[in-house]
Protein backbone atom coordinates (compact mmCIF):
# COMPACT_ATOMS: atom_id res chain seq x y z
CA UNK A 1 0.00 0.00 0.00
CA UNK A 2 1.41 3.35 -1.06
CA UNK A 3 0.77 6.28 1.25
CA UNK A 4 -0.21 9.56 -0.35
CA UNK A 5 -0.25 12.99 1.28
CA UNK A 6 -3.57 14.82 1.18
CA UNK A 7 -3.54 17.75 -1.26
CA UNK A 8 -5.13 19.92 1.45
CA UNK A 9 -2.63 19.18 4.21
CA UNK A 10 -0.43 21.99 5.48
CA UNK A 11 2.72 20.26 4.22
CA UNK A 12 1.29 19.73 0.72
CA UNK A 13 0.21 23.37 0.57
CA UNK A 14 3.65 24.54 1.69
CA UNK A 15 5.36 22.33 -0.91
CA UNK A 16 3.34 24.10 -3.63
CA UNK A 17 3.86 27.57 -2.12
CA UNK A 18 6.90 29.84 -2.45
CA UNK A 19 9.81 28.25 -0.57
CA UNK A 20 10.33 31.18 1.75
CA UNK A 21 6.90 30.67 3.39
CA UNK A 22 8.19 27.50 5.08
CA UNK A 23 11.30 29.27 6.33
CA UNK A 24 9.17 32.15 7.62
CA UNK A 25 6.97 29.71 9.58
CA UNK A 26 10.09 28.00 10.95
CA UNK A 27 11.55 31.34 12.04
CA UNK A 28 8.29 32.39 13.73
CA UNK A 29 8.05 29.06 15.57
CA UNK A 30 11.65 29.37 16.77
CA UNK A 31 11.06 32.94 17.92
CA UNK A 32 7.86 31.99 19.76
CA UNK A 33 9.60 29.07 21.47
CA UNK A 34 12.51 31.29 22.49
CA UNK A 35 10.27 34.00 23.90
CA UNK A 36 7.43 32.08 25.54
CA UNK A 37 8.83 28.71 26.65
CA UNK A 38 10.70 28.19 29.90
CA UNK A 39 14.44 27.53 29.59
CA UNK A 40 13.99 23.78 30.17
CA UNK A 41 11.65 23.38 27.15
CA UNK A 42 13.09 26.03 24.87
CA UNK A 43 15.34 23.68 22.82
CA UNK A 44 12.53 21.18 22.26
CA UNK A 45 10.17 23.98 21.26
CA UNK A 46 12.69 25.36 18.80
CA UNK A 47 13.09 21.90 17.26
CA UNK A 48 9.41 22.03 16.30
CA UNK A 49 10.49 24.36 13.49
CA UNK A 50 12.68 21.66 11.91
CA UNK A 51 9.95 20.09 9.71
CA UNK A 52 9.17 23.52 8.25
CA UNK A 53 12.83 24.19 7.53
CA UNK A 54 13.08 20.82 5.75
CA UNK A 55 9.94 21.66 3.76
CA UNK A 56 11.52 24.98 2.80
CA UNK A 57 14.60 23.19 1.50
CA UNK A 58 12.50 20.71 -0.49
CA UNK A 59 10.30 23.47 -1.92
CA UNK A 60 13.35 25.57 -2.85
CA UNK A 61 14.89 22.58 -4.61
CA UNK A 62 11.70 21.91 -6.57
CA UNK A 63 11.33 25.58 -7.50
CA UNK A 64 14.96 26.18 -8.47
CA UNK A 65 14.24 26.17 -12.22
CA UNK A 66 10.71 27.53 -12.02
CA UNK A 67 10.34 30.67 -14.16
CA UNK A 68 9.07 33.92 -12.72
CA UNK A 69 5.42 34.89 -13.26
CA UNK A 70 6.56 37.70 -15.58
CA UNK A 71 8.50 35.27 -17.81
CA UNK A 72 5.53 32.90 -17.87
CA UNK A 73 3.14 35.71 -18.87
CA UNK A 74 5.50 36.85 -21.62
CA UNK A 75 5.89 33.30 -22.92
CA UNK A 76 2.11 32.79 -22.96
CA UNK A 77 1.70 36.02 -24.93
CA UNK A 78 4.38 34.94 -27.43
CA UNK A 79 2.83 31.48 -27.79
CA UNK A 80 -0.61 32.98 -28.43
CA UNK A 81 0.81 35.04 -31.31
CA UNK A 82 2.36 32.03 -33.05
CA UNK A 83 0.97 30.14 -36.01
CA UNK A 84 0.68 26.35 -36.00
CA UNK A 85 3.81 26.08 -38.15
CA UNK A 86 5.77 28.08 -35.57
CA UNK A 87 4.26 26.35 -32.55
CA UNK A 88 4.70 22.69 -33.53
CA UNK A 89 8.54 22.78 -33.77
CA UNK A 90 8.70 24.41 -30.33
CA UNK A 91 6.60 21.63 -28.83
CA UNK A 92 8.71 18.98 -30.56
CA UNK A 93 11.95 20.52 -29.25
CA UNK A 94 10.52 20.90 -25.74
CA UNK A 95 9.72 17.19 -25.60
CA UNK A 96 13.08 16.21 -27.11
CA UNK A 97 14.79 18.24 -24.36
CA UNK A 98 12.90 16.12 -21.82
CA UNK A 99 14.32 12.94 -23.36
CA UNK A 100 11.39 11.87 -25.55
CA UNK A 101 11.67 10.71 -29.11
CA UNK A 102 9.03 12.63 -31.05
CA UNK A 103 7.08 11.56 -34.11
CA UNK A 104 4.52 13.86 -35.78
CA UNK A 105 1.13 12.23 -36.44
CA UNK A 106 -1.44 12.77 -39.15
CA UNK A 107 -4.49 12.40 -36.95
CA UNK A 108 -7.31 14.71 -36.01
CA UNK A 109 -7.14 13.54 -32.39
CA UNK A 110 -3.37 13.66 -31.73
CA UNK A 111 -0.52 15.65 -33.24
CA UNK A 112 2.55 14.05 -31.67
CA UNK A 113 3.58 10.62 -30.50
CA UNK A 114 6.19 10.63 -27.76
CA UNK A 115 8.23 7.64 -26.69
CA UNK A 116 10.50 7.34 -23.67
CA UNK A 117 11.65 4.19 -21.89
CA UNK A 118 9.28 2.07 -23.95
CA UNK A 119 6.21 4.10 -22.91
CA UNK A 120 4.23 5.88 -25.62
CA UNK A 121 2.26 9.10 -25.11
CA UNK A 122 -0.14 10.71 -27.58
CA UNK A 123 -0.23 14.51 -27.47
CA UNK A 124 -2.96 16.74 -28.81
CA UNK A 125 -1.80 20.32 -29.27
CA UNK A 126 -3.35 21.61 -32.48
CA UNK A 127 -6.11 23.42 -30.56
CA UNK A 128 -3.64 25.15 -28.23
CA UNK A 129 -5.17 28.57 -29.00
CA UNK A 130 -8.84 27.61 -28.64
CA UNK A 131 -10.85 29.95 -26.41
CA UNK A 132 -11.79 27.04 -24.13
CA UNK A 133 -10.64 23.46 -23.93
CA UNK A 134 -13.76 21.36 -24.27
CA UNK A 135 -14.41 17.71 -23.58
CA UNK A 136 -14.74 16.77 -27.30
CA UNK A 137 -10.98 17.11 -27.90
CA UNK A 138 -10.25 14.96 -24.85
CA UNK A 139 -12.78 12.29 -25.86
CA UNK A 140 -11.24 11.99 -29.32
CA UNK A 141 -7.76 11.76 -27.80
CA UNK A 142 -8.87 9.10 -25.30
CA UNK A 143 -10.53 7.06 -28.06
CA UNK A 144 -7.31 7.13 -30.08
CA UNK A 145 -5.30 6.18 -27.00
CA UNK A 146 -7.53 3.17 -26.36
CA UNK A 147 -7.65 2.10 -30.01
CA UNK A 148 -3.85 2.20 -30.32
CA UNK A 149 -3.29 0.71 -26.85
CA UNK A 150 -1.02 3.58 -25.83
CA UNK A 151 0.07 4.15 -22.22
CA UNK A 152 -0.58 7.89 -21.86
CA UNK A 153 -2.40 10.83 -23.43
CA UNK A 154 -1.83 14.55 -22.96
CA UNK A 155 -3.56 17.68 -24.22
CA UNK A 156 -1.87 21.08 -24.50
CA UNK A 157 -3.80 24.35 -24.35
CA UNK A 158 -3.34 28.02 -23.56
CA UNK A 159 -6.82 28.11 -22.05
CA UNK A 160 -8.13 26.34 -19.00
CA UNK A 161 -10.42 23.36 -19.52
CA UNK A 162 -14.15 23.56 -18.93
CA UNK A 163 -15.44 21.88 -15.80
CA UNK A 164 -16.73 18.92 -17.79
CA UNK A 165 -13.39 18.58 -19.60
CA UNK A 166 -11.48 18.71 -16.32
CA UNK A 167 -13.66 15.96 -14.82
CA UNK A 168 -13.25 13.86 -17.98
CA UNK A 169 -9.46 14.28 -17.93
CA UNK A 170 -9.21 13.25 -14.28
CA UNK A 171 -11.53 10.29 -14.71
CA UNK A 172 -9.76 9.02 -17.84
CA UNK A 173 -6.13 9.75 -17.03
CA UNK A 174 -5.59 12.41 -19.70
CA UNK A 175 -2.88 14.83 -18.64
CA UNK A 176 -3.68 18.50 -19.19
CA UNK A 177 -0.76 20.83 -19.90
CA UNK A 178 -2.26 24.31 -19.67
CA UNK A 179 -1.09 27.88 -19.20
CA UNK A 180 1.82 28.08 -16.70
CA UNK A 181 2.86 24.46 -17.18
CA UNK A 182 2.77 24.91 -20.95
CA UNK A 183 4.82 28.11 -20.76
CA UNK A 184 7.39 26.43 -18.52
CA UNK A 185 7.64 23.55 -20.98
CA UNK A 186 8.29 25.92 -23.90
CA UNK A 187 10.47 28.56 -22.21
CA UNK A 188 13.78 26.72 -22.58
CA UNK A 189 13.19 26.24 -26.30
CA UNK A 190 11.97 29.82 -26.85
CA UNK A 191 15.01 31.44 -25.21
CA UNK A 192 17.49 29.42 -27.28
Amino acid sequence: MKLKMSEKSLFAILLRSPWWWSFLIAAVLMLLARVFLPEAFRAVGMLSALPFAVLGIIAAWRQRDKPSPERVALALTDLAKMSWKQFLPIMEQAFVQQGFSVMPLNSSAADLQLEKSGKVTLVSCKRWKAATLGVEVLRDLKELQVSQDVAYAACISLSLPTGVALKFAKANGVQLICQDEMASLCLKVMKD
